[in-house]
Parts: structure tokens; C-alpha cells; sequence
């Protein structure tokens, strides 16, 4: 048996917004249980703290992507890196979360034990580069859906070549002076559509080089109605009020997309139409997909629209031949000069962390696994995971989740059980890949990501609605939640 350091009822891995809702969650719901957070990182804040490109931004409104237990006060709906980092401290301080954080503590391996009945986390100590070995009974995985070391870049032929700076996003240099220079940014997603009039404020001129173009929707920064209420209403039920909005308008836009493709594909183009004027090109607005097939990029205020009208910015909707020397040529044979080139290639998914996941000594195959309404995944005792939405705000889902967890944990206490498992029959149920979601980052992924079933409670509905009968309203004890 491993030297155990220390022992907990419940270890959350990841400080981040999923890891502090888990937290806020477990010791409001759950006060008698022993829990600690392990962040592999110095500081509070996940993504929030790893991403520092300029004009970094939510691309959800905050009254649903923040907590509902700690209301949202800044105007702006749509916020800037620096202000959500801000709030997710200070959520982390105003509910005492922060002295539960072990920071620079990185899990490499969870290892679950039948005969024992707990986790074995072999975890390494960042600063006194040591490992140390951390005992739960409950493990939840809070730690996002994405390698933070390293980015999802493509193999750019003769890229060497290039005698400018390559950077991706994931890790941007704060040091990096664009003034004056000529930039190209390869993609289109949210990353892209940020950097774009941010940088053209700076630099000489900044192309957006797109193989193929996205769904975006212009939107006001501020919310004029929930800033109303917060002007006439206590802080909380203000931000409860705007929360409940925010979701039914986003389920119902969503759903619009899904029932009416080319009706709100034509409203979507000639929203942009209305913004850029003759400045409109309409390949560099037309995908090839659906509305919602992929995610939507919100542009706040008009802010690309204004940088594409000027002459420091403009969109390029082509492939790439080859990289050179000066820059990029194009398989039309165009050549876009650089002396920046930023890869907003998208991100590279990974699971846990990157942690090892064992059971009785023996590594576990995710994509073998079945989740369980989202939140546990099958055969895997004693084991959560935040996992959110793809067509809204990610932590709308993960708070649910938290909301169930919490009920499980007592439902376990109530009855003296020691274990849940889910259990999948897979005589009754059929096999769907997890996501539905055509976004490339996903595709790469599927390999290895955990599967879905075709209904009920196998199936992860991206629908908040059913999730909150399901998840907050619901019951805790099924046919396939086992409990021993």
C-alpha cells in the first residue's frame, strides 16, 4: 500500500468555474463532508487564467455562464477575460472556497480500488517536485475538456520557412509587440473572431484566413434589461431573473436553428449584411453547415464589423498551399504577407486532465465507457464529471450536474452505502457517439472520448430544460444507478 498523505470524502480535481461551482455545491449540500480541490495550477481560475490574448471574452452571456449562487454585477453581459478571472476569485474568497484549494498539486494517476472502496491519486507536487498520495472516496473530475499544454495545431506545409513569429493563442506572449505589423490569423471559430478588431487596433493589417466561415451573431455587450433590474432589484434576484431569460432565449434560439435552418441562416447573413454594408463578401458569411451544427461566434457591439469597414482589417476565405519566407500562399496562388502568423487552430481535447484512470490496477478504456445522464460514466465506481453544453453556456450543465452529485453523496450517507456505479445494459440500450457536435476539436476526439446511449438516462440531452427535471428534480435511484 502506497505512504497515503492525506484522506478526503471527496476530492474535486480543477480550481476552475466547474470546480468552484462543485465546491460551493458540495459544502452547501453536503457540510458534512470532507473535501479539498487539487489545481495543477498556481492559481484560481482554469481557462481564465491560462488564456491572455488580447480581447480575451466569454462568448456566452454571463448571467448564465457565472454562478447562480453569486450574482453577476459587472454591466457587460458578454465580459472580458480579466473580469470573469476577477469574479471567479472573488466567488472562490466570499464562499471561503479558496482555503480548500491545494494548489501546484498535479494528479497523474486515479486508481479505484474494490477491496478498499476508495481512489488512490498519485499526485505530483509542482513546487517541491515530490509525489504524494491522496485517498477519496469520491472523485470528481472538474478539470475541463482540453490540453492545457499544448494546442490543436495542423501540419502546415514548409512552415519552417517562415521567417516571422508563429504563435497560437494557447500561448500567447504578453511580450509580443504587433504595432505596425502585418497579421495573419488562421481560423475562423470564437479565438479568431476576438483577436481580430483587438489587434487591428495596433497593428498594420490584420487577414482572418478562413477555409471555411462561421455562424456569427452580433450582439450588445450589455444587457439593457438585466441591467434594469439590477438598478430596482436586490443583486440575487436580479441576476436569478436574467439567468431564467437568458436560458429560455437561448434554448428557444437554438431549437429556431434546429427547425428552421435556412430561415435563421438567412436572418444570421443579413444581420452581418446590415453591419459591413458594401464592405460584405457573401462567401467569407455562408458555411456550409446548419445554424448550431457548430457553435455560433458572438461579436459584441459590432467590433468585428467596424475593423472589417476600416482598411487595417479584412477576411480571406481560402486553403493554404504552402508557407514561405514572407508568409502564406494560398492554392489560388494569392500570397498573404506576415510577420506575425497566429494559429487559432482550436484546442486539443484530452481527458481528465491527462490523468490515468485505473480500476483494480487495470488502465481504463474511455471510449468504452457509457455516460450516465452526463455526469458518471458507466462501470466506474465513486466518479463525477463536469461536462457542459455545446450549444449554451458550459457551466449551465455543470451546475446541474454539481445539483445531482450532491444528491447521490446523500443518498449514499442516508443509506450507509459505500458505492455507486452505473451499470449500462447494452441489451436495452444502443450506442451513440457522446457529442453530436461537428466542431473539429470534437471529431479529433472521438476516438477515445466515452460513448452515449440512445435514451434515457444514457442519453445527454444538450437541452437545460430536461436536464433540470433530470439532474436538480429528479431521481437518484434507477435501474441502472447501482449502489452497494
Amino acid at each position: 500500500m502506497e505512504n497515503i498523505q492525506s484522506e478526503f470524502d471527496v476530492i474535486i480535481v480543477g480550481a476552475g468555474l466547474s470546480g468552484i461551482g462543485a465546491a460551493y455545491r458540495i459544502q452547501n449540500s453536503c457540510p458534512n463532508l470532507k473535501y479539498s480541490i487539487l489545481e495543477g495550477r498556481a492559481k484560481v481560475g482554469g481557462t481564465w487564467d491560462l488564456f491572455t490574448y488580447p480581447g480575451i471574452r466569454s462568448d456566452s452571456d454571463m448571467y448564465t455562464f457565472g454562478f447562480p449562487f453569486s450574482p453577476w454585477e459587472n454591466p457587460k453581459a458578454i465580459a472580458n477575460g480579466p473580469d470573469i478571472l476577477e469574479y471567479i476569485n472573488d466567488t472562490a474568497d466570499r464562499f471561503d472556497i479558496r482555503k480548500k484549494i491545494q494548489f501546484n498539486k498535479r494528479v497523474i494517476s486515479s486508481s479505484w480500488s474494490t477491496k478498499n472502496k476508495r481512489w488512490l491519486l498519485k499526485v505530483e507536487n509542482i513546487e517541491t517536485n515530490t509525489v504524494e498520495h491522496i485517498q477519496c472516496k469520491f472523485l470528481y473530475m472538474c478539470s475541463g475538456y482540453y490540453d492545457y499544454k499544448n494546442g490543436y495545431t495542423p501540419t502546415f506545409p514548409n512552415k519552417d520557412s517562415f521567417q516571422g513569429k508563429i504563435i497560437h493563442p494557447q500561448h500567447w506572449d504578453n511580450k509580443l509587440d504587433y504595432t505596425d505589423k502585418k497579421i495573419v490569423i488562421i481560423g475562423s471559430g470564437a479565438t479568431a473572431v476576438t483577436l481580430l478588431p483587438i489587434l487591428a487596433e495596433k497593428a498594420k493589417l490584420v487577414t482572418m484566413l478562413q477555409r471555411s466561415p462561421t455562424y456569427i451573431l452580433n450582439l450588445p455587450s450589455e444587457d439593457i434589461v438585466a441591467n434594469f433590474l439590477k438598478k430596482i432589484l436586490p443583486a440575487k434576484i436580479a441576476h436569478t431573473i436574467s439567468r431564467r431569460k437568458n436560458i429560455l432565449f437561448n434554448l428557444a434560439f437554438y431549437n429556431a436553428c434546429q427547425k428552421w435552418p435556412k430561415t435563421l441562416k438567412k436572418i444570421l447573413k443579413n444581420k452581418i449584411k446590415k453591419s459591413l454594408g458594401d464592405k460584405y463578401v457573401d462567401k467569407h458569411f455562408d458555411p456550409k453547415y446548419g445554424p448550431w451544427d457548430q457553435r455560433l461566434c458572438a461579436v459584441p457591439d459590432n467590433d468585428l464589423f467596424e475593423a472589417l469597414k476600416s482598411d487595417k482589417a479584412e477576411i480571406v476565405t481560402d486553403t493554404i498551399k504552402t508557407f514561405n519566407e514572407k508568409g502564406i500562399l494560398l492554392n489560388s496562388n494569392k500570397q498573404l504577407d506576415a510577420d506575425i502568423i497566429i494559429t487559432a487552430t482550436g484546442l486539443k481535447v484530452q481527458m481528465f486532465g491527462g490523468m490515468e484512470l485505473l480500476k483494480d490496477d487495470k488502465k481504463v478504456d474511455t471510449s468504452n465507457l457509457h455516460a450516465y445522464k452526463g455526469v458518471m460514466l458507466s462501470e466506474i465506481p465513486n466518479f463525477f464529471v463536469a461536462i457542459g453544453y455545446t450549444n449554451s453556456s458550459w457551466t449551465l450543465k455543470c451546475d446541474l450536474n454539481a445539483q445531482f452529485v450532491t444528491k447521490v453523496l446523500n443518498h449514499l450517507t442516508t443509506n450507509n452505502y459505500t458505492m455507486c456505479v452505473p451499470v449500462f445494459d447494452d441489451k436495452k440500450i444502443k450506442t451513440e457517439r457522446l457529442l453530436d457536435f461537428d466542431a473539429g476539436y470534437i471529431l479529433r476526439a472521438n476516438k477515445f472520448l466515452p460513448k452515449q446511449g440512445d435514451k434515457a438516462p444514457w442519453k445527454v440531452y444538450q437541452n437545460y430544460i430536461k436536464d433540470l427535471f433530470s439532474l436538480k428534480y429528479g431521481k437518484v435511484n434507477d435501474q441502472y444507478l447501482t449502489y452497494r
